[in-house]
């Protein structure tokens, strides 16, 4: 099964930088492969990412997701910290919510495209 995953900002702050939407490709990518998933395109802008992804469907995505955001907080918040303290006071870094969706109603290389023309920051 493939899926599109839009993580936010909290409050949508513009925080990332292309730097650290570089780090998270790589740490995403590792936590794919721990949880036997495949990234397929990665992308982001200044105050969200896009994950599009391929999954077995015994896989429980809320754990996964949860699994996604805790590690890629603490990891940015690690190895880019001056940048996120200006922004975020308390230890956060992700909305609470998220937006997931399967991919069945679109072809994947238009959900592709669609990620690949994100605009990343410098």
């Amino acid at each position: 099964m493939k899926a599109h995953l839009v993580l936010t900002t909290k409050y949508r702050k513009k925080v990332l930088t292309g730097d650290m939407i570089s780090r998270l490709r790589n740490v995403i990518t590792d936590l794919c492969e721990k949880w036997d998933c495949k990234v397929i395109e990665f992308n982001g802008e200044d105050n969200h990412i896009h994950l599009l992804f391929q999954y077995y469907p015994q896989m429980e995505l809320p754990k996964f997701i949860g699994n996604i955001k805790s590690v890629t907080s603490r990891r940015l918040r690690q190895e880019f910290p001056e940048q996120i303290n200006k922004i975020y006071w308390k230890k956060v870094l992700w909305n609470e919510s998220y937006f997931i969706a399967s991919c069945g109603g679109v072809t994947i290389s238009l959900l592709k495209k669609y990620i690949e023309n994100q605009n990343t920051p410098t």
